[in-house]
């Protein structure tokens, strides 16, 4: 913000502090500059900026959406975790750990074939006779 003009940089302030106005002005397409000069002519105490302002009561509800979005999560990790049969899944992690290992060894035993494939260079072929 070093390169702004002082009022520039006060008008981002003051927007930032009424995003009521930022989803006004993508919403209707009008331009920044236009709130601008409203904003230079006005002065931020104006009444008119009051309808832009974040409404407390809309900030309390989004307070208590989220915190009902919050709850239902635990309350589904709970249901989801009270309903695991711990025998079940400790074979499943048993059968991919089974799994993952013969993988392992198939891959092992493709890399052997190949370099057994691959003629052997000579240590001393820089030697010539």
């Amino acid at each position: 913000m070093g390169d702004l003009h002082p009022s520039v940089v006060s008008f981002k302030k003051f927007i930032n502090a009424h995003p009521a106005l930022i989803k006004e002005i993508r919403r209707s397409g009008r331009s920044w500059q236009e709130y601008y000069e409203k904003w230079a002519l006005l002065g931020e105490e104006d009444p008119y900026w009051d309808e832009f302002k974040v409404d407390k009561h809309e900030e309390n509800l989004s307070e208590e959406k989220s915190t009902i979005k919050n709850t239902e999560l635990v309350s589904q990790l709970m249901k989801y975790t009270s309903n695991l049969d711990v025998n079940k899944m400790q074979g499943q992690v048993e059968q991919l750990s089974k799994a993952v290992t013969a993988i392992q060894e198939i891959v092992s035993q493709f890399k052997k074939t190949q370099n057994n494939n691959q003629p052997q260079k000579d240590p001393f072929s820089w030697v010539k006779d």
